[in-house]
């Protein structure tokens, strides 16, 4: 099998401009080649290879673009493209494989004239690598770089003809939208471990999302959302709502908890018909699953259930012909893509309005900013259909905020309810939830932060508290896709600002990216309106969101890095992975720990200090600071014991304030407990067990507050309020510690 050739140019970051020509990118690569190829083209005149290659690429290209891949390069037989090389929307894992599937098909479709059936193999892997941002274009040769192109190029091996082998990010990406069996681990070529592997059957039926635990928070919506739809049963008037927020904000959530528990409107039954858009659906696809619902068809039914069952839905028709209602439904359930589906949702549309003619009628569908133009037609024309008759039918619309809804003429008859973020204490609680009592209180506050009050990032650090990314990567491909829907110029100011843990100001800006001036003024201003930047009252502006700050840091290349560090007047920091998540940092909020000398850091799963700590590394953490890593070697057991249970004497002792972004401290042996105060100097000296100094260290040193008394033995000395928020038996959460400029 031929193999790619990554082409490297030069470093471009002598004078760089934005965008940066280089970005470091999650990038999906898929990889596909002939089976047999070789005795295929032994047996053939090179004219005919020249158009069976042509046919064939040809074919591919077409599925590639449909799906909006990248060509990377052709290689004698084989094909190379990428998925989120320029544009990411958080679904490119999905789409590969999807363009995986329907290459075999393509190719049954269109057979290469006068060759036999081709068969192909095709390998997906998910990773990240250096892209080229200008070359990344079809034919663009050296686009990406990086393992997981290898990877990809490996995986093919291993798929069966005319199937898809998946890496094990790829699969996570894809759980629940692509259908996949587990093979047994295959040995890699250069890896020096087996590799899971999984292989796509085809793409699964979106199913509603399961959830578990208690409902926190959402309260007030809950309850404005039930009295909504109590007004329009109780009026015989329809209304159009809205639940809008952000991915993992809980509106799935939502319309679950309205499912269960708006069962009855004063004693009136409800119906409830719920559809779920997944990514990049067939345009009436939500309108099948509407059916399905409303007959109680599940997968797999036999053609005679289903056609018994669509038949019962034609009493709800108004004198139509049972023949034709029954075909056309039957062939919107079979292809609802096809030219017959556009006749069967007609026919769905007068079903639910003669239900509701009967009952009060809920039509939900979650994520209808994925669904196409035709279930949007579909959707408003029911409601105005509906309007036109009086009858009691709700449609609730579940989107994010940076899609509108339109419907012309709703008036009063249209609300818009939004999902806010949760609060800190309710995030609090969640997390609580997720971890389990094992967790403490400091792994909860350091987590606040990163979470933002967003439920689905709080599952997905809870659940990634002993992975090795430093960002989950549901919260990755979020950011990623939420950095992406920005311009040029607001989306090179909030990189740029992210290199910077203080703030930055309109003139630094134009500093850090060579603009001329006034030009960073109203980008600022705008990010600051859109809820991605926040102001200071000194005029400094910081990144709002802890997570996307982490993501757009990890996409800078280092040559970009220390171009920015540079022109910003700070020392240039080693390169480190960006840090996402405290769950490996000590739960107690400040204490001496005696470091034993190791010759390298070794990481440990346990989340007691049992590794290199994730609030550790050179990226601008949620605190505004950057801590050294801090290695260990003592395991799950924790540190050995010492005197005072304070752990046994060692060459060094680290400070670990419970304060994100607070310095870490070196102490030499024999220098006694360590106490907490104000922020102490680091060390120019950059390593194992120490902090590399940073210049935003000054501006934690003149904010801090008033030391209190440290240590579990003088809890007792504490004003009872701050004894009420200690952790166990030890101090405070941080109330007597250092305050955090940021």
């Amino acid at each position: 099998m031929p193999m790619p050739t990554i082409v490297a140019g030069p470093p471009r970051f002598t004078s760089p401009r934005w965008p940066v020509p280089e970005e470091r990118r999650l990038v999906t690569v898929l990889f596909v080649d002939i089976v047999g190829s070789t005795a295929l083209v032994e047996r053939l005149d090179p004219e005919d290879v020249r158009a069976l290659q042509r046919a064939y690429f040809d074919t591919v290209a077409g599925v590639l673009r449909r799906w909006h891949g990248v060509v990377e390069k052709y290689v004698g037989d084989a094909v190379m493209a990428l998925f989120g090389a320029r544009r990411s929307d958080g679904f490119d894992a999905y789409r590969a494989v999807r363009a995986a599937l329907e290459i075999q098909g393509a190719l049954d479709r269109r057979p290469p004239p006068g060759a036999p059936r081709l068969r192909v193999r095709a390998g997906v892997a998910t990773g990240e690598a250096l892209v080229d941002l200008a070359a990344a274009r079809d034919g663009g040769h050296g686009v990406a770089s990086g393992s997981v192109i290898t990877t990809a190029a490996r995986l093919q091996e291993y798929a069966p003809p005319g199937g898809v082998a998946l890496c094990a990010a790829t699969h996570r990406a894809t759980v629940g939208l692509v259908e996949q069996r587990h093979v047994p681990p295959v040995a890699l070529t250069g890896k020096a471990s087996p590799v899971d592997v999984w292989h796509a059957t085809g793409a699964a039926r979106p199913a509603p999302p399961r959830h578990e635990g208690p409902l926190i928070g959402r309260r007030r919506e809950l309850a404005a959302a039930r009295d909504l739809i109590a007004r329009a049963v109780r009026e015989r008037s329809p209304r159009w709502l809205s639940l809008v927020g952000p991915a993992g904000s809980g509106r799935s959530r939502l319309l679950h908890e309205l499912t269960r528990t708006v069962r009855t409107v004063d004693g009136t039954p409800v119906r409830w018909c719920v559809a779920h858009c997944p990514p990049y659906p067939q345009p009436l696809a939500c309108v099948a699953d509407l059916v399905r619902g409303l007959a109680g068809l599940r997968a797999g039914e036999p053609p005679a259930t289903v056609r018994r069952r669509l038949t019962a839905l034609t009493d709800l028709l108004p004198g139509a012909a049972v023949t034709d209602a029954v075909g056309a439904l039957e062939a919107l359930l079979a292809a609802p893509g096809g030219g017959g589906a556009a006749r069967g949702a007609e026919v769905a549309r007068e079903a639910l309005l003669g239900l509701a003619a009967r009952q009060p009628v809920l039509v939900a569908v979650d994520d209808l900013d994925r669904a196409a133009v035709a279930l949007h037609r579909f959707l408003r024309r029911l409601f105005a259909a509906a309007t036109a008759r009086s009858l009691p039918l709700v449609v609730l619309a579940l989107h994010r905020p940076g899609w509108a809804d339109e419907l012309p003429g709703a008036g009063d008859r249209r609300h818009r309810l939004a999902v806010p973020p949760l609060r800190p204490v309710e995030s609090g609680r969640l997390l609580r939830h997720l971890l389990g009592p094992a967790a403490g209180p400091a792994v909860v506050a350091r987590l606040l932060p990163l979470v933002g009050g967003n439920p689905g990032r709080a599952a997905a650090y809870a659940a990634s508290l002993d992975a090795t990314q430093p960002v989950p990567e549901e919260v990755r491909r979020e950011v990623d896709a939420r950095l992406d829907r920005l311009d040029g110029a607001p989306r090179a100011v909030l990189m740029a600002a992210a290199t910077v843990a203080v703030g930055v100001t309109a003139p630094m800006v134009e500093r850090l990216l060579d603009w001329a001036a006034g030009r960073a003024a109203p980008v600022l201003r705008a990010l600051a309106a859109t809820g991605l930047l926040v102001g200071r009252p000194d005029g400094r502006y910081l990144v709002a969101d802890a997570a996307v700050r982490e993501v757009a840091y990890a996409r800078l290349p280092r040559a970009a890095r220390a171009v920015f560090a540079r022109r910003a007047g700070r020392p240039a920091q080693p390169p480190a992975p960006v840090v996402a998540t405290a769950a490996r940092v000590a739960p107690a909020p400040v204490r001496a720990t005696r470091v034993p000398p190791v010759p390298a850091p070794t990481r440990a799963a346990t989340p007691r200090l049992a590794g290199t700590s994730r609030l550790a590394g050179s990226s601008p953490l949620a605190g505004g600071f950057r801590l050294a890593s801090v290695p260990t070697a003592w395991g799950a057991a924790g540190p050995p014991p010492g005197p005072g249970g304070r752990g046994a004497a060692g060459p060094l002792a680290a400070r670990v304030p419970d304060t994100p972004g607070a310095a870490v401290r070196p102490v030499p042996a024999g220098a006694g407990p360590v106490r907490a105060g104000p922020p102490v100097a680091p060390t120019r000296r950059g390593g194992a067990g120490r902090v590399v100094e940073l210049r935003e260290w000054a501006a934690g040193r003149d904010q801090a507050r008033r030391p209190g008394p440290p240590g579990p033995g003088r809890a007792r000395h504490r004003p009872r309020r701050e004894r009420k928020a200690g952790t166990g038996t030890g101090g405070g959460v941080g109330r007597h510690l250092p305050h955090d400029p940021s």
